[in-house]
């Protein structure tokens, strides 16, 4: 389904888009250079996520991320991949490193979200 552009999603899209890394919620509200209110918000980035634009991604703490991965090159397979949490800075970025696994008979995966914890590069 085609949505209709907004300049609200326009905004928060772009956020995103200039950003390196995954952003959380309240790090994509401090960014946006317009007045929306945190439900809005909310309900653009779960539709960006629903429309195959963007990806959640969970952290340990349940704290929810999002992010346009440029290392996908099919939005089937836009989960499948690792992302890196640096304890120092408290980002959350997409590893061009693929999730291979085998599953037995039966199963079927909908979701992956595979998160390493350390120090990033920009920390170390």
């Amino acid at each position: 389904m085609i949505r209709r552009s907004t300049p609200t999603k326009d905004a928060v899209l772009n956020v995103l888009i200039n950003s390196e890394k995954a952003m959380s919620q309240e790090a994509v509200m401090k960014k946006v250079n317009i007045n929306i209110d945190r439900a809005t918000i909310y309900r653009i980035l779960n539709r960006f996520c629903e429309d195959g634009i963007l990806h959640r991604i969970v952290a340990e703490d349940g704290k929810q991320y999002f992010a346009v991965c440029i290392t996908c090159e099919e939005k089937k397979q836009a989960d499948h991949h690792f992302h890196f949490r640096c304890t120092e800075c408290e980002t959350i970025e997409c590893l061009p490193v693929a999730v291979h696994f085998s599953l037995e008979k039966g199963y079927s995966v909908e979701r992956v979200n595979c998160i390493l914890t350390g120090i990033c590069n920009d920390c170390a």
